[in-house]
């Protein structure tokens, strides 16, 4: 049982237990009669480390969850700081960068503002960096009126290929072509020009173009890659690593994003 407290009915969610076993999120607020009101008590949940690295096998560890869930549903914007504190602080487990695309789409386009000073902060490590490009994205698919804003902010950060790592990269690519983003076709076509885009996620310039509509499958047959050539690839970016060390200085394309902290222990939820 956590030592902290918290008044009803957000009590409850300490309850809830294993998300695994809702097919759906449960509506939070009809069922606990969640109001703005609850929004700091849940923010203060959300946030409490002791529930956060709570024992992997209680029903506590996962009122973290529950309580983003909770103040996505509220479209609780006094949230948004307090849960981009989490791409980096909770990033070895899973369900941030699955569930917070949706938690941020529900709060809507008014954390765009935030959510694109992230992405662009190099501080962070590109996974987290990555979750808030997929934030972003899903906001410009589901709120057509912030659809131009959101490719923008994507398109902005891709222009950088050169000193992005290459696998950070492939994921913008990923998200404009979410966005059916045409209007960035020019700038993808020149980040996959410089070797700078990893063309295993979201596939080679070749596939992003049929999957944007700018060709079709009989232009440009499915390409498969093999083992050999996905090693070969890496290896590549290894040596031009290696070659950076004598250069100008500029940060090669392969070269890992450092997170802003290293935790030695983390106990993982799942």
């Amino acid at each position: 049982m956590t030592s902290v407290s918290y008044p009803p009915p957000v009590d409850r969610l300490l309850s809830y237990g294993d998300c695994r076993k809702y097919k759906e999120w449960p509506n939070y607020v009809a069922e606990l009669g969640l109001k703005s009101e609850h929004i700091p008590d849940l923010i203060r949940m959300l946030t409490d480390e002791e529930l956060i690295w709570a024992d992997s096998d209680s029903d506590e560890v996962w009122s973290t969850i529950h309580a983003w869930r909770a103040l996505g549903q509220l479209k609780a914007e006094d949230a948004i700081a307090p849960l981009l504190n989490l791409f980096e602080e909770m990033e070895d487990v899973d369900w941030v960068s699955t569930e917070m695309p949706r938690v941020f789409q529900m709060i809507g386009p008014v954390s765009i503002p935030a959510l694109s000073d992230y992405l662009a902060d190099d501080q962070y490590h590109i996974y987290a960096r990555t979750t808030a490009a997929d934030c972003i994205s899903q906001i410009g698919q589901h709120y057509p009126e912030a659809r131009t804003e959101c490719v923008n902010v994507i398109t902005q950060q891709l222009a950088l290929f050169a000193s992005n790592h290459a696998e950070f990269n492939a994921f913008l690519v990923a998200n404009l072509i979410s966005l059916q983003a045409v209007e960035s076709a020019n700038v993808i076509e020149q980040a996959f020009a410089a070797n700078c885009v990893v063309p295993f996620i979201a596939g080679d310039w070749g596939e992003v173009q049929v999957a944007m509509g700018l060709k079709t499958r009989e232009e440009i047959p499915e390409r498969r890659f093999t083992q050999q050539e996905m090693m070969d690839y890496f290896t590549s970016l290894d040596e031009a690593v290696d070659d950076s060390k004598n250069s100008r200085g500029f940060t090669p394309a392969a070269k890992p994003a450092k997170k802003k902290s290293a935790k030695t222990s983390r106990k993982k939820k799942k």
